[in-house]
């Protein structure tokens, strides 16, 4: 089995940006973690803060891998874009947020992406992640 996370603008700074939003780890010290959590699954990971090269890279693996795991940041809330690339794909897309987004400012609370999605999880940190591969797994 086959999976990608894909992280959005501004999520290279995991770690660095808003810690007591974001927590304190980065998603290269977390990705380790998760991999040996699940060890027979291939699980890569991508992170652009271009929006065209976020579509490439959905576009590139969305008909051959088994899942794809997207947090798309601010283009969440914005990208049509995104949001019709993820219904051309054929592998299932799990949209994630670290944060409780409708715990935050109004715009955050509308998703350009989840009609497009398998499912949504949001709120429980870096933990989001594995909830989300474990979805994928087991769906």
């Amino acid at each position: 089995m086959k999976i990608l996370i894909v992280n959005g603008p501004n999520l290279n700074l995991l770690g660095v940006r808003e810690p007591g939003i974001y927590g304190t780890s980065s998603f290269e010290q977390y990705l380790p973690q998760l991999q040996a959590l699940y060890p027979n699954i291939d699980i890569e990971y991508y992170q652009s803060n271009v929006e065209g090269e976020l579509i490439n890279k959905l576009q590139e693996v969305g008909f051959t891998y088994d899942g794809i795991v997207l947090n798309a940041g601010a283009y969440t809330h914005t990208s049509v874009a995104l949001h019709d690339c993820i219904r051309s794909l054929k592998s299932p897309v799990i949209e994630v947020h670290i944060s409780n987004v409708h715990q935050r400012e109004e715009f955050r609370h509308q998703s350009m992406i989840s009609a497009a999605c398998k499912g949504v999880i949001c709120g429980f940190g870096l933990d989001s992640y594995r909830l989300a591969v474990s979805a994928l797994v087991e769906s």
